[in-house]
């Protein structure tokens, strides 16, 4: 199948789940007893005028399908209202985005340049003490919660002063030169990483030990043993390939695992993110605000998702020829 092909069709298929996400989250929070623009009208910087022009853009004095109506259109024409304490909520969005593709990406980076190597190490050395041991950590990092081993690294980071707590960049950022700016976002990226990283490469590198041990395991890679192969040719041109391919499908649920865990993480750190964003416009039950990171935390999924597919149709023959067979 083509690949802008089958690019459209995802894209065609994923209007209707972002109708039914848009649909539940404003019914769900428009069913909350709270004023939505509560917020809105004890902040003496907003106009009457500004409340009449919300009042009459979201039709609070209407029924809630209208309502609902009134949002989806605006939403569309890319006009998504003002947050709770006056300002665009586009202008919120263009901020906090960025900073959230950048943590989970240098956490998906990270995660994966160690975690494929260290998966393959562990099911080659089977039993053997490095083996167990890992077992052992994975199994921590899998049962810490998120937010409680934030909140070690936060009080780790207070006692030693070691590492920036809150925000991405320091107050003198802008007079520092291009290295000093990186060197500076990279030292308030080091606490969030850490914590994202330590628990989602404990699920990565099992999983990835585990797709190894059963490819290991097959009869074509016996076959190879027995055609008189290096271990080397056996381990990373035959049983790798097949090994690998589950772990792309993965790659999309990681990245939507990591932006629903960044949430608590970046609140914890007071990270300029969505997730901290959306947490912080749930308890405001500021509804333009929530409503919007919804819709673009659910875009950022659907990309992921999308990604993880399209990988796989480029290293996989066979799922290509599942989707020209459709």
């Amino acid at each position: 199948m083509n690949l802008t092909k089958y690019i459209t069709k995802r894209i065609l298929q994923v209007i209707p789940l972002l109708i039914i996400v848009s649909i539940i989250s404003f019914f769900i929070i428009r069913l909350a007893p709270i004023d939505p623009l509560a917020e809105l009208r004890l902040n003496p910087s907003i106009s009457e005028e500004t409340l009449q022009k919300e009042i009459k853009r979201l039709k609070l004095d209407k029924p809630i399908y209208i309502q609902y109506a009134s949002w989806a259109k605006s939403f569309i024409k890319g006009d998504l209202g003002y947050t709770a304490s006056g300002e665009k909520v586009s202008v919120k969005l263009k901020e906090r985005i960025p900073n959230t593709l950048l943590l989970t990406s240098v956490v998906i980076l990270l995660t994966w340049l160690s975690g494929i190597p260290i998966g393959i190490l562990a099911a080659i050395n089977k039993g053997n003490v490095f083996d167990r041991t890992l077992t052992v950590l994975s199994s921590i990092g899998m049962a810490i919660p998120s937010f409680f081993f934030a909140i070690l690294m936060l009080m780790f980071a207070v006692k030693t002063g070691w590492f920036p707590v809150g925000g991405l960049t320091s107050y003198y950022y802008n007079e520092l030169s291009f290295w000093g700016k990186f060197i500076d976002i990279t030292k308030h990226l080091v606490l969030p990483v850490t914590v994202l990283y330590a628990i989602s490469l404990s699920g990565l590198q099992r999983q990835m030990r585990a797709n190894m041990l059963e490819v290991l395991d097959s009869d074509y890679v016996k076959f190879a043993r027995a055609k008189g192969l290096s271990e080397f040719k056996v381990i990373f041109k035959h049983a790798l390939r097949n090994a690998i391919n589950p772990m792309i499908t993965l790659l999309g649920f990681e990245f939507a695992g990591l932006l629903s865990g960044a949430a608590l993480t970046e609140y914890v750190f007071q990270y300029p993110g969505l997730g901290r964003l959306i947490l912080e416009a749930v308890m405001k039950s500021d509804i333009n605000l929530v409503m919007a990171s919804l819709m673009m935390g659910t875009v950022m999924l659907i990309t992921g998702n999308l990604l993880a597919d399209i990988l796989l149709m480029l290293t996989d023959p066979r799922t290509r020829k599942s989707q020209e067979d459709v």
